[in-house]
């Protein structure tokens, strides 16, 4: 029987675990240095109210991902609105923009008169251009300018260059048709009051899970790590954590934003408007993004829990979308031997989902038939 070291317990580590179970022979010790599996993706309670460390619903557009987490956390498909508050105007907006919404703007000559200049296809070498070139600079302002810059803790979205392809992948900035946020796509969230919580004991179910434990040194090259003031070796190591901490920080420190997330309930049964799950505000606010919780969970309760959620350095949430630090990554990955493999929003270094992280852990089981 192979050994494999997992390194981290969040849904890529348990993910990871669970694709070794299921191709079977694997004798898998997963480290976590939490006391908990799941990280941000585990249920926590507020108030009486469950919620998750920001919004987790399972979004994707592969039916065969969705199959494959239903199949062991049923979960019940959403259909839901993105707003945004656009402060400047004192008036919500559908997001993406949707164009019935230009009609409400009180610069909609101007707007209309940007929107003729400007290209579909362009190429955009960064987000700033990828905006002004797609919607022009009045709408850029609205709706993206601020945001990108309390979001990624920067003072000019030029800096942000490496992730103009996925955005375009996306689709347009502007759109008509129907006004549900993903209606390309499946939204989903666990029926269970836990939520996606039974998923990480189920996916460790026969690994060997060490919680609140800190590995203390790493030698990638031989394999094998150290905690509790010995070393282990293994056959295959499986990181979740950003790459850079298994090399000392060899080439450099990667910068990654964080956040903090404040819950308060509020005295009302519902807050939002029904379809309404998401409100953001795009303006100079310190904050990017409320969200009511009992939209997801259904959660019965004569009040409701809303989420507050402030950018910060607080925190390896958010990889930034900068050509320099995915380069960065690479060289820390291009280190990794065969047989170790770095996936997972911060193993990978990419702003990705639980459907992803779900891929990838298919994708190393694969490898090591």
């Amino acid at each position: 029987m192979k050994s494999a070291l997992v390194i981290g317990g969040g849904f890529a580590g348990c993910g990871a675990a669970h694709q070794l179970e299921l191709q079977g022979g694997w004798d898998v010790t997963l480290v976590e240095s939490a006391p908990f599996l799941g990280a941000g993706v585990r249920t926590k309670w507020y108030g009486g109210h469950p919620h998750t460390f920001g919004p987790r619903h399972f979004l994707t557009r592969d039916e065969r991902l969705f199959d494959f987490l239903h199949r062991y956390v049923p979960l019940r498909r959403l259909k839901h609105v993105f707003l945004t508050y656009v402060e400047r105007d004192a008036q919500f907006y559908n997001f993406p923009i949707h164009v019935d919404d230009v009609e409400r703007m009180p610069d909609r000559d101007q707007i209309k008169a940007e929107l003729a200049r400007t290209q579909s296809g362009h190429a955009a070498a960064n987000v700033e251009e990828y905006w002004l070139g797609s919607v022009g600079p009045t709408l850029y302002d609205k709706f993206a300018r601020h945001y990108n810059q309390k979001m990624w803790q920067i003072s000019d979205n030029r800096e942000l260059d490496d992730a103009v392809p996925e955005w375009t992948s996306k689709g347009a900035l502007l759109y008509e048709g129907p006004r549900d946020g993903f209606h390309d796509a499946i939204s989903a969230y666990p029926y269970a009051p836990n939520g996606y919580d039974d998923y990480f004991e189920i996916g460790t179910a026969k690994a060997r899970v060490l919680l609140s434990t800190r590995i203390e040194q790493y030698d990638i090259p031989g394999k094998r790590v150290k905690w509790s003031g010995e070393w282990r070796t293994f056959d295959v190591i499986i990181n979740t954590i950003a790459p850079d901490i298994l090399f000392n920080f060899c080439f450099g420190e990667l910068r990654f934003v964080g956040l903090d997330f404040h819950p308060i309930v509020l005295p009302m049964e519902q807050c939002f408007p029904d379809d309404v799950f998401f409100l953001y505000y795009s303006g100079q606010e310190k904050f990017k993004r409320l969200v009511e919780y009992k939209k997801f969970t259904q959660h019965k309760s004569p009040t409701t829990l809303i989420g507050i959620e402030f950018p910060s350095m607080n925190g390896k949430h958010y990889a930034m979308p900068m050509k320099s630090q995915r380069g960065l990554a690479q060289k820390y990955i291009d280190l990794m031997p065969a047989g170790v493999f770095s996936i997972g929003r911060a193993g990978s270094y990419r702003y990705i989902d639980i459907d992803d992280c779900i891929a990838q852990a298919m994708d190393v089981a694969l490898k090591l038939k």
